[in-house]
């Protein structure tokens, strides 16, 4: 039923067949990337080539650009992803990640309608936590309640493949343990990152 609301949500905005992200990415609302007018996001899509264009933290780079696949670095640190999603036959949703790199990557994931309306990202993505790195199978080991005290603790970068619609998570945990934590922790994971496929109308 949720999505069912969400389908007919999203069919209120009409989406030309031929939609690209650069269209929607000049649309974006402008506190989703302050300090970047129009005529800098138009000159930034000039080209497939990586283009640099003036921006109050210094400056913004496109490093790749695609039909439906935009990433940006908006600073030393930090990297915007814009990603189209199909939901359905004539209809998409945008997936935006803000990824921050001090000492440690971590993204915020949010999800659009092509025309900028926000969504609840619980219905297109599982709860991003420690968790989702756990070897199930592990779980009941001696190290288990160690385990359970990682969700929302340890950063998690995501990455968009650019000529697909996986989305590749990183657990940094290594960052911010000891050497004895890490190698209790190791034997429950799954690996350090894991990836999330694209389908119908969410990752999974």
């Amino acid at each position: 039923m949720h999505h069912l609301i969400l389908l007919f949500f999203l069919s209120l905005s009409t989406i030309v067949e031929a939609q690209q992200v650069g269209d929607l990415f000049k649309a974006m609302p402008p506190e989703l990337l302050p300090g970047v007018s129009e005529g800098n996001k138009t000159m930034l899509l000039v080209d497939s080539g990586k283009t640099t264009v003036p921006y109050p933290l210094g400056e913004i780079v496109k490093e790749a650009y695609g039909n439906d696949y935009l990433r940006l670095q908006t600073s030393k640190i930090g990297t915007l992803q814009l990603k189209l999603l199909p939901v359905s036959e004539d209809s998409v949703v945008l997936c935006l990640i803000k990824t921050v790199c001090g000492n440690v990557c971590d993204s915020h994931i949010s999800f659009y309608t092509s025309e900028w309306k926000k969504l609840g990202k619980e219905a297109f993505l599982p709860t991003i936590s420690a968790e989702i790195f756990l070897n199930s199978s592990q779980k009941k080991s001696k190290n288990d309640k160690y385990a359970v005290s990682l969700p929302d603790i340890y950063p998690i970068s995501a990455t968009f493949n650019e000529t697909g619609t996986d989305l590749t998570l990183t657990f940094h945990y290594k960052e911010r343990l000891s050497e004895e934590q890490i190698q209790q922790l190791e034997p429950l994971l799954k690996g350090d990152s894991v990836v999330l496929t694209w389908k119908n109308g969410s990752f999974r």
